[in-house]
């Protein structure tokens, strides 16, 4: 019988290259960017399929949205090779990196379907609420884990060298 205890997401040495690399400020934007431009075009979405207006924005915002998620995914690929020394799927983030994929799977089928045209307006957009479905799981356990970082406790003794004093935080 085993006890369970809370998931350490880094290491000390995880956590100092966190800390200090530049990735770490280029996520921080670049998510509620993300999530903004998300909950435009769903907006977009859901009104152009309910009232059948402004479906060239709907459809548009979707593609804004497509490459927003590249560049986010790019830039993290980068990030996780520079705090866990690989480029997707370090144990931390694996399930967070699977899930990714398919959104990534569902946002480029779409960005094919509208680039050739060949399904109706409609069908598009009901692949982007299934792209967007997808993406918002995926949000959500990225998020879970950003709680769950700042949760984690780290000592100061991994940090500090042992000097008999204790530094005020």
């Amino acid at each position: 019988m085993s006890t369970s205890s809370p998931q350490v997401l880094y290491t000390p040495a995880q956590r100092a290259r966190r800390d200090a690399t530049a990735w770490t400020l280029v996520q921080g934007v670049l998510a509620p960017v993300q999530f903004l431009i998300f909950g435009i075009s769903l907006y977009l979405v859901i009104n152009s399929l309910h009232t059948g207006e402004h479906t060239d924005w709907a459809l548009a915002s979707v593609v804004i949205k497509t490459l927003v998620l590249y560049a986010i995914m790019v830039t993290g690929a980068i990030w996780e090779k520079v705090v866990f020394g690989q480029y997707l799927f370090a144990p931390a983030f694996y399930w967070e990196d699977v899930v990714s994929m398919g959104v990534l799977a569902l946002h480029t089928t779409y960005l094919w379907v509208w680039w050739q045209g060949v399904w109706n307006p409609t069908d598009q957009l009901l692949l982007a609420l299934a792209a967007y479905g997808s993406y918002a799981i995926n949000a959500a356990q990225y998020i879970r884990k950003l709680r769950m970082a700042r949760l984690q406790k780290q000592p100061s003794s991994t940090s500090l060298p042992d000097t008999g004093a204790q530094a005020s935080t």
